[in-house]
């Protein structure tokens, strides 16, 4: 039986890419149909591919951390080797790999990961290449001796400056050409004295830019190579607990990392940037007493009906939000360029925006007009854990309606948020704190919290967006109308 390829599919709706994050296969493993192969990243979610096929894993085509398009082979698996183990107890390598060296991908030029176990006399065993004179390791330069060097020899490193947190160690230093001797490097001009000072302040003279006449390198030329190679106080360093950094590269100078922008991230650039150019926002505030809400919060903590399920007040602005779609059902829709329709939709999927260590995402609760209060609690609370978890399936985050963002638990008052594509409101819900309100003709400590509106004004005008804001107000001051509006 012939190997077999398998291509990255489609895990969402229309996605093009995806990242490798983690082989769960090694070559030479055997894999079963339904076995979890991989586990990639999309632009919205992690996802775990199960293997098409049975067999040996022959080569992985893709290696972990790369980006693949979606078709592109990422994995071959052939028939389970029918010979006998060799004798050193491996598995003998699959029929069709090469059997000298590590077989490559016509026309990449390049090496692919795990690809071509060559069956040398280990029955299968990958042999590791030897180094060669011309090959990168042996061409590496050694380590410079603590003994006086000559001008061509890397500069030792400058002792730690005073009050420095933590040295630069993740900066490389700048090493020679390649095949450059003593002998064949131009000679610095630079007086004695010059020559002592560079050799005190540890600066290598032919790294200098000299500004002297006739090309001659200068006292002052040295101090300002000595004083640019001095490590310096960074506001941040790229730590291990800075995960956001891990995918990236530190510059020579160590004073930036630069990170590709790809899987979530790029998606939710891209979307925000088509939804500020493409939908003209109107932001509305509201500022409300949510005292009575926050009384229904601890009753509801204490009810039993409620002691398996998290309990916030985001709760509670969720179902005024679905209490308020359904007075003013035109907010609900969406604007179809191409067909130049609106689309009204008869459901609301509420999205809830979720920070995740991955970046932005919004999971959206399926028919949540449909759900009680109880039931929409356990979703809501199903849908955070598993954005949380980096988990949450691309079908999860589709078709969204309308978008609640709850900056309050960021300690933040209010904002302005970009609508999520395809949805012509959003609402932010900010901080709730304790100020003095004017309660029933008295000043009295309150709780109080700062709502926004954002909505697509092609769809919704002022008025439309005021009164459904007012109504999401309505329902924070005192929840007991939403029984009358239920």
């Amino acid at each position: 039986m012939s190997n077999q390829r398998f291509p990255l599919p489609d895990v969402g709706e229309g996605l093009t890419e995806a990242e490798i994050v983690e082989w769960k296969v090694a070559v030479g493993d055997t894999v079963a149909v339904n076995d979890v192969i991989v586990e990639i990243e999309t632009a919205k979610s992690l996802v775990e591919l199960p293997s098409p096929f049975a067999g040996t894993v022959v080569a992985l085509l893709a290696e972990e951390g790369s980006t693949v398009d979606v078709g592109t082979p990422i994995i071959e698996v052939g028939a389970t080797a029918a010979a006998p183990a060799g004798s050193d107890g491996t598995a003998p390598a699959p029929a069709a790999a090469p059997a000298a060296e590590p077989a490559e991908q016509e026309g990449s030029g390049s090496v692919l990961v795990g690809y071509g176990t060559g069956d040398g006399a280990a029955g299968g065993r990958r042999r590791r290449r030897r180094e060669t004179a011309g090959s990168p390791a042996a061409a590496a330069p050694a380590e410079p001796r603590a003994t006086d060097a000559p001008a061509s020899a890397p500069a030792p490193a400058p002792e730690k400056a005073p009050g420095i947190a933590k040295p630069m160690a993740s900066v490389p230093a700048a090493a020679a050409p390649s095949g450059t001797t003593p002998s064949s490097r131009v000679r610095v001009l630079a007086k004695p004295p010059v020559r002592k000072l560079a050799k005190d302040l540890g600066v290598d003279l032919a790294s200098v830019q000299p500004t002297g006449p006739g090309g001659i390198v200068t006292r002052e030329d040295v101090v300002a190579r000595a004083e640019a190679a001095e490590p310096q106080t960074l506001a941040t360093y790229p730590d291990d607990d800075q995960p956001w950094l891990a995918s990236g590269s530190v510059t020579n100078d160590g004073r930036q990392t630069r990170v590709p922008v790809k899987s979530v991230r790029k998606r939710t650039a891209e979307a925000m940037v088509a939804s500020a150019f493409t939908a003209p926002h109107v932001t509305v505030f509201r500022t409300v007493d949510v005292s009575k809400t926050m009384k229904l919060v601890e009753r509801l903590k204490a009810d039993r009906d409620f002691a398996d399920v998290r309990v916030t007040p985001l709760l509670i602005a969720a179902k005024a939000v679905l209490l308020a779609i359904k007075r003013h059902p035109e907010i609900n829709a969406s604007w179809d360029d191409e067909a130049r329709e609106i689309v009204y939709k008869h459901y609301v999927n509420l999205g809830i925006a979720a920070a995740t260590p991955r970046g932005l995402v919004v999971p959206n609760v399926k028919d949540a007009h449909r759900h009680e209060l109880l039931p929409l609690a356990q979703a809501l609370g199903e849908l955070t854990a598993t954005a949380r978890a980096g988990r949450t399936s691309p079908a999860d985050m589709s078709d969204g309606t309308f978008t609640i963002t709850n900056v309050g638990v960021f300690g933040i008052d209010t904002g302005t948020p970009i609508l999520n594509p395809g949805e012509a409101g959003i609402l932010a819900f900010g901080a709730i704190r304790q100020q003095p309100w004017v309660h029933k003709g008295k000043v009295k400590p309150r709780w109080v919290t700062q709502l926004s509106l954002s909505f697509d004004h092609r769809l919704v005008d002022g008025e439309l967006g005021s009164q459904f804001l007012s109504d999401v107000a309505r329902v924070l001051e005192d929840p007991a109308r939403g029984l009358v509006w239920g």
